[in-house]
């Protein structure tokens, strides 16, 4: 990491003005969890956001495109345990009568706050729990890490961090924190994350360095293929660093975009390696293609193989399975060309296999992390994706989900 990132703790709520809670209400089957979160700022900020582009849609995802068109919001309702899709114009009324709870509780308007869920699709929110629960939420400056555990459905621990820099002379911070373990195939964003700032930008530039973020992070992860309903990313920013509003023209914007970019890749890839039953991290790192394009497309194949997912859970090196999954991802591809290796093994070379150290091979995919690197030798589009293994917790978890 560029040394003029510093780690801090507390994640959505290191930056100042930025306040959070969470309680157990009864969403979810075990009373003791918790499943309702609350993060809020201490004036309006900024806000931009990227979500899923599944036409189904949660009704939470259609409140938050609604608000943001006006560009600012203060706070953020969300809760696990249940997705609030496929639930109708009640659905759709509860997403906003969540809003509206939390608005009355933190004494701001309505359409300052913002709205999530997730869990199971097809049920009814329990209004009468949350109404409950969100008046019994006791917001902290120190809570962020209880925001980032109230959040997880099948995550088997919280994906967080917070970043400290300059800007202007002034200390900045930007903290996230996001879920997903399942269900993870994002064309937009990530499953859930909440990414918040003290640093004072515009809201175009904001919206679409954001965008670019996500791009190469979150819509560069899979798990298992299948994209979410409910998928969301939101950034909140309340300026109260009191550095010159960032732009596209201010000297230090490449500052904030690496922090952003850095922050975004950093929670991509620990969602995919605690993906559903996973017990090692993929990374697939794609060079050579015909351009950025052809580069997504190569890897994100990779990632999205069963075959390969399955062999790199028994740790069997069978580069066979990258090679097919290659020629299926509908990059540009000269056989004659390309090459791969695993970690540091090189197996194919020039479209064939080479006499490699097999022993070698089985030691790399025997790690926690695996690193696939593939050379299309034909022009300079680079990209990089993350998946995990496919193992049977994966089918254990998703025979189980709903009970």
């Amino acid at each position: 990491m560029d040394t003029i990132f510093q780690e801090i703790d507390n994640c959505v709520t290191a930056p100042q003005g930025f306040r959070a809670g969470a309680v157990a209400c009864g969403i979810k089957s075990d009373v003791n969890i918790k499943d309702l979160a609350l993060l809020v700022s201490d004036r309006p900020c900024v806000a931009a956001g990227t979500f899923t582009t599944s036409t189904t849609r949660a009704a939470p995802v259609l409140v938050c495109q609604e608000r943001l068109k006006r560009g600012m919001a203060q706070a953020i309702i969300v809760n696990s345990g249940n997705a609030n899709c496929a639930t109708g114009d009640l659905g759709l009324m509860n997403a906003y009568r969540m809003t509206e709870l939390a608005a009355q509780y933190l004494g701001i308007e309505n359409e300052l706050v913002l709205c999530s869920s997730t869990g199971i699709i097809g049920r009814q929110l329990p209004m009468n729990k949350i109404e409950t629960g969100v008046g019994q939420i006791v917001l902290g400056y120190d809570q962020g890490n209880a925001f980032s555990e109230a959040i997880m459905t099948t995550d088997t621990r919280p994906k967080r961090l917070a970043l400290e820099f300059t800007l202007d002379g002034k200390t900045v911070r930007l903290g996230g924190a996001t879920k997903g373990a399942g269900m993870i195939y994002p064309n937009m964003a990530t499953m859930l994350c909440y990414l918040t700032t003290d640093a004072a930008i515009e809201q175009p530039w904001m919206q679409a360095e954001l965008r670019a973020a996500v791009a190469d992070s979150f819509n560069m992860v899979s798990v298992d293929g299948d994209m979410s309903t409910n998928d969301t990313c939101l950034l909140l920013a309340n300026g109260l660093a009191g550095n010159k509003p960032l732009n596209a023209h201010h000297p230090e914007a490449e500052t904030f975009r690496q922090a952003l970019r850095y922050m975004t890749q950093y929670l991509a890839r620990e969602m995919a390696r605690d993906g559903e039953g996973a017990t090692k991290l993929m990374t697939v790192h794609v060079l050579g293609a015909r351009d950025k394009e052809d580069a997504i497309k190569a890897a994100r194949g990779i990632t999205l193989s069963p075959l390969w997912q399955c062999a790199l859970a028994g740790g069997d090196p069978n580069w066979g399975r990258i090679v097919a999954a290659l020629g299926a991802s509908g990059c540009e591809l000269y056989q004659e060309r390309f090459e791969i290796a695993i970690g540091d093994v090189q197996v194919v070379q020039q479209g064939m296999g080479t006499n490699y150290d097999q022993q070698r091979a089985k030691a790399v995919m025997a790690e926690k992390e695996v690193t696939i690197t593939i050379n299309l030798h034909i022009g300079d589009g680079e990209a990089t994706a993350w998946g995990c293994d496919l193992t049977h917790g994966y089918i254990d978890e998703n025979t189980l989900y709903t009970r």
